[in-house]
Formats: structure tokens, sequence, C-alpha cells
């Protein structure tokens, strides 16, 4: 009998251990998915927002020179609950790791998503870099664009970015201006090889992702092709 009762304690133990273990694994997931229906559900209340506010967007005000891709993140505030229950499960405000922000907010604001897990790689390299004083470059990589010499910065190795466009691991770089940005050559060289899309030298190609994706490339300098049709970072005229 105390054989069976141990038994069946150990069985309940380890059903709360699974089960404990699946439910965190499970709020992970809808956290880090850019769950389409929660969009659509934000690209709605926005809508209406602007039709009931006279033109006005629910955006929180940032500094005129903000990176395009991060200028205009979404005020929650001006939305919950009057144009939508709740804020979406994977949003930066409900512990997700996405922060909502709109594009094309002059002819056709679009509610896009900003994968804040870059934000995290970068604040991580800019602490590195007051920490050492100094920022080491290495070779170009294109006109003021180069590679970071890790090894200096005291990494081991260096720090890569899980692309949100691929399977791929997207290298960091760093401008002459010593900030760093991610390099989307690899998804950019992708889209031009498979798809065969019709660009134009001299124009910024980053709309291939911003416009395709739900996930804009934020933290990044502008791109163009060259004459073999290859992504690679725009000139400053």
């Amino acid at each position: 009998m105390i054989q069976k009762r141990v038994a069946l304690l150990l069985s309940l133990l380890t059903v709360i251990i699974l089960a404990g273990c699946m439910y965190p694994g499970d709020e992970k997931e809808r956290r880090e998915i850019p769950y389409e229906d929660q969009i659509e559900a934000i690209q709605k209340a926005v809508n209406a927002y602007k039709e009931n506010n006279g033109g006005l967007l629910p955006i929180k005000t940032r500094e005129q020179e903000t990176d395009l891709y991060i200028k205009y993140p979404i005020e929650f505030s001006k939305l919950v609950p009057a144009y939508t229950e709740k804020i979406p499960s994977n949003a930066f405000e409900t512990g997700g790791i996405y922060q909502y922000v709109l594009m094309d907010v002059e002819e056709n604001p679009t509610v896009k998503l900003v994968d804040l897990r870059i934000a995290e790689r970068i604040r991580e390299l800019n602490l590195r870099k007051h920490i050492n004083g100094k920022l080491p470059f290495k070779e170009a990589v294109g006109e003021n664009v180069y590679e970071i010499d890790f090894e200096a910065m005291g990494f081991k190795e260096p720090l890569k970015i899980e692309s949100p466009y691929s399977d791929a691991l997207l290298p960091i770089v760093v401008g002459g201006d010593g900030n760093f940005y991610v390099d989307y050559s690899i998804d950019l060289n992708r889209i031009l090889s498979e798809e065969k899309r019709n660009v134009k030298e001299g124009e910024d190609i980053r709309y291939l992702l911003s416009d395709d994706y739900p996930i804009v490339p934020a933290y990044s300098l502008p791109y163009t092709v060259n004459d073999q049709n290859e992504p690679v970072f725009m000139k400053k005229k």
C-alpha cells in the first residue's frame, strides 16, 4: 500500500513538473511569435483611432533624426481599451520581444514590428564600448562601414543576430559614426537572387524586407545594389 502511494505521489509530482515546464515554454513562444491576427487587430485599432481623431496617429514622440524603422512606436494607452481589448501578448509592454511601430505614416500608416532582441545586442556592444573606452575598427565593408574587432572588445567570438527573415546569423558592423548596425546583406541577397526583384541602383532596397515581412530591418544602414545586382551599403550623398 505504501509503495502504491509513493508511486502515485511520484506520478503526480512528475505531471506537475512537466506542466510547469510546458507552460513557461508556451508562454515564451506566445511572446516571441509575430502573430498575424494580433498585428491585424492593432492595424484596425490604429485605423479607427485615426478616423476618430482627425488623422492623428497613436504614436509616441521621437526625435526627428531617429532611425526610420523605430521612429513611430505605437502608444497603446491611446488604443486600449477604447479601440482594442488588450495589448498583444508579444508586445514589449506585456513582456514580449516586439515593439509595435508604424511605417509609411504619411500615406498609409502600417503596423509593423521591431525585434527587440536586436536592440539588446546593440546595447551589449555599446556597454562594452564604453567600458573599453575605444571602438576597434577592422576592415572596411563599405564606405565608412567597418567590421568590428570583437576580440579587442573582449568577446571570445563575434556577436551575431538571428535573422527575423531566415535561418541566417547576421553580422554586426560599425559605422564611422561609432554606431553599431545589423548587416542584412545575407537576406537581401537571398531575395534578389531567388525572387529576381526589379530594383534600381541608387535606391534604398530595405523595403524588400519591410514590405514583405511583419518585422522591419531596424538598426540598419541603407542598402542599394551594384552593377551585379548585389546588395551593397549605400554611399552617402
